[in-house]
């Protein structure tokens, strides 16, 4: 029997479904594992690809390239009893650091209804099919978390990421408020150690300069003209969105079934103005905060920009600090999304922006593994 912790305590209680008309975790590219390839190999060589990138991997043929998987046809798998073991798994993410936790991407529209199959059950089925790969992976994580907090200690910026989660905890309502988010980024870069015990928000606030840092977050995920390099929203009537930002603008495409991207309208980034949640919305945004402080996967990409700035920032500046700028790309895509879609500022608003952030986020280096 498997010998390592699994935290399934981000999916305990949560029903989760797949919308039939959904079909968006098919625009993604899963790796074919070497067990799967036979299958393949056998029926659909011709579909059977390598990737570009640093870390090329086998993989399943996009639709003209950039579109959804070969073998998604009226939003149903053609090869559903053969798909491979990341289709099987999403919305599920197994993250490993010096354990295995169990992530819900809400990027998912059928994580969000409060009906389907029992996300505990599923997940543990999905950890047993992948006990294979997670022995070796979890033992790689394991070091390079050793490594990293003796870094840490060494560099002397190492605090306790756990009293790191239960200060965010305790003051999650001031990553929901634009004086506190304001007064956070700008602690994180100034302070030697920052707390947020007793700190004010700012009173008059610079709505240009925060303007520009949400919209510079957001665009910057978007600023590419390759359907696979920019961020998806799945709305509530199943188009699959894209935005690409170029030359301070955002062009919104819809893609079809087939690969074809359509334009829908476009606007100057810079005539979006960022907007706040009304009382509801906010209730939303401090649950997704509380949600991403017990993630280890945002942990991960914490220390992946401590790793990246040379161990230059103490870990409570880059945990805080990286949480208020999560938040502030988040509400600049709200803010974008109302622009062009009407989707408010309230609790669907905060929604449909978490819907479509979401599967970003757990796509930020870290210096942990998915598995």
């Amino acid at each position: 029997m498997p010998e390592y912790e699994v935290d399934y305590s981000e999916v305990m209680g949560k029903l989760v479904s797949c919308p039939e008309e959904c079909g968006m975790c098919c625009l993604c590219q899963p790796e074919v594992l070497p067990e799967e390839r036979p299958f393949f190999k056998k029926n659909y060589p011709q579909f059977l690809v390598r990737t570009k990138g640093p870390q090329p991997y086998n993989a399943l043929a996009l639709k003209k390239g950039c579109g959804s998987c070969v073998f998604l046809e009226n939003r149903r798998c053609k090869v559903y009893d053969h798909r491979t073991a990341y289709c099987r798994q999403f919305p599920y993410h197994l993250y490993a650091s010096d354990k295995i936790k169990v992530e819900l991407d809400l990027s998912c529209r059928g994580a969000w209804y409060g009906k389907g199959n029992d996300a505990v059950a599923e997940a543990k089925a999905l950890v047993k099919a992948a006990e294979g790969r997670i022995e070796d992976a979890l033992a790689e994580s394991k070091e390079v978390y050793r490594e990293f907090f003796a870094n840490c200690k060494e560099a002397g910026v190492y605090q306790d990421p756990s009293m790191l989660r239960m200060t965010v905890s305790e003051n999650a309502s001031m990553f929901s408020s634009l004086g506190y988010l304001s007064r956070i980024m700008d602690m994180s870069t100034v302070e030697p150690i920052m707390a947020l015990a007793g700190i004010r928000p700012e009173t008059q606030l610079d709505m240009p300069s925060l303007d520009e840092a949400g919209r510079d977050l957001a665009m910057d995920s978007m600023s590419s003209s390759d359907p696979l390099s920019v961020p998806v929203y799945c709305d509530k009537d199943w188009n699959w969105n894209m935005f690409m930002a170029q030359n301070g603008k955002i062009d919104w495409k819809v893609m079809d079934d087939e690969g074809d991207l359509h334009h829908k309208g476009s606007v100057d980034a810079e005539a979006i103005k960022l907007k706040v949640p009304d009382p509801e919305g906010t209730k939303v945004l401090i649950d997704y905060v509380n949600t991403l402080n017990q993630r280890d996967s945002f942990m991960g990409s914490v220390f992946s920009i401590m790793d990246m700035n040379g161990y230059e920032d103490d870990m409570t500046n880059s945990y805080f600090g990286s949480m208020a700028v999560t938040i502030m790309d988040l509400l600049w895509r709200m803010s974008m999304l109302d622009h062009f879609m009407g989707t408010g500022v309230g609790a669907e608003g905060v929604r449909e922006a978490i819907i479509f952030y979401d599967m970003d986020r757990l796509d930020a280096p870290t210096i942990g593994a998915f598995i």
